[in-house]
């Protein structure tokens, strides 16, 4: 089969690499209809995370199940599903605590050794554990399904970061981050009932999306400038509920900065470049809350799910640009040149 892999930094390939099978009685192999390219694919892309080359990329992925291993219960040929960004063996005690990102016989997809969402199937170990199955209708219905592809990743850590930020009916919300991560922490503030929803970011299409998903406020702003910005809109306080989904030392700096006292924020950024680091007196003094880390989207799937399928909320909007298995080099330049906001990959 055909698969995205990366030799070096900015150097993304598309190449002929051995089809999967089933090697355990617990796997099932996927043939991708839909996958996508994250921002946190872009560190290794820019060299800031280390890969092997040749490694395969993507963790964002939905399909069809074509084999199945004799101890898959769930799944069988034909069935159209949607994995998380982790696999998880569905019978631990973190799996069991809806904390799958934990597992100890987890992982992700593109570690070295494993297949990636970026090309045309997928083994998925632990089948029964992992994968949740769509309607079958929706393989014919093409706006659905680029919507059902976010519960892979996006809408679900989206989700963690404002159940994190404690979001509840009637608070206000403030989002720092304008990628698909921070635009899906909009849509689920609203979801969650949100009152106000203030959207830091100055890219106009992508500000544009986060009006449509619920932001009542934009700041244009960046850093000290914005905190005043926020602070101007919410009377001095700040927000009850902050959603970082940056993973910068300035990007979460500027989320405490615009954390009302007693509030919390909900970080989900993948860390990256910092350097001194957060001082916890801060938090301390103002009693300010930090909760967060990798989304154990698993866990969310059934509950975000019906909403997508019934159209009460719709994320596809955050996929602007669309390639085939060719183009991802591509869709690759595209969105470190920040001339794409999510990449979505038809094989």
């Amino acid at each position: 089969m055909r698969a995205t892999v990366i030799h070096a930094p900015h150097d993304i390939r598309v190449e002929e690499v051995p089809d999967p099978r089933v090697q355990e009685p617990t796997d099932v192999v996927v043939r991708v209809l839909r996958a996508c390219i994250c921002g946190s694919d872009l560190w290794a892309y820019r060299g800031e995370s280390a890969r092997q080359p040749g490694q395969r990329m993507g963790h964002e992925f939905l399909g069809v199940v074509e084999e199945a291993g004799s101890g898959v219960a769930g799944f069988g040929p034909g069935d159209l599903v949607v994995a998380p960004f982790v696999w998880s063996d569905g019978t631990c005690e973190y799996c069991a605590e809806g904390l799958q990102t934990s597992c100890p016989q987890g992982g992700f997809w593109g570690s070295a050794g494993s297949d990636g969402g970026q090309g045309e199937a997928v083994r998925v170990p632990f089948a029964d554990g992992t994968l949740v199955k769509l309607p079958a209708a929706a393989a014919s219905d093409d706006r659905l399904l680029t919507g059902l592809l976010t519960l892979s990743d996006v809408l679900g850590t989206g989700h963690h970061a404002a159940v994190g930020a404690g979001v509840r009916r009637g608070s206000t919300v403030a989002v720092v981050g304008d990628g698909a991560v921070g635009l899906c922490g909009v849509l689920a503030a609203r979801r969650l009932g949100a009152e106000r929803i203030i959207a830091l970011g100055r890219h106009r299409a992508r500000t544009d999306i986060a009006k449509t998903f619920g932001a009542t406020d934009i700041v244009a702003e960046r850093g000290d400038a914005a905190v005043a910005a926020v602070r101007e809109l919410t009377g001095g306080q700040g927000a009850h509920a902050v959603i970082e989904a940056v993973g910068t030392e300035q990007s979460m700096r500027t989320a405490v900065g615009i954390a009302r006292d007693g509030g919390a924020i909900g970080y989900v950024g993948v860390p990256h470049g910092s350097g001194t680091g957060l001082d916890l007196s801060v938090l301390f003094n103002r009693n300010i809350a930090l909760r967060g880390g990798v989304a154990p989207v698993r866990a969310y799937i059934p509950d975000l799910l019906p909403d997508v399928l019934d159209g009460t909320i719709d994320p596809s909007p955050v996929f602007d640009v669309t390639v085939g298995l060719d183009g991802v080099p591509e869709g690759y330049r595209a969105m470190d040149g920040r001339t794409a906001l999510k990449v979505l990959v038809t094989p």
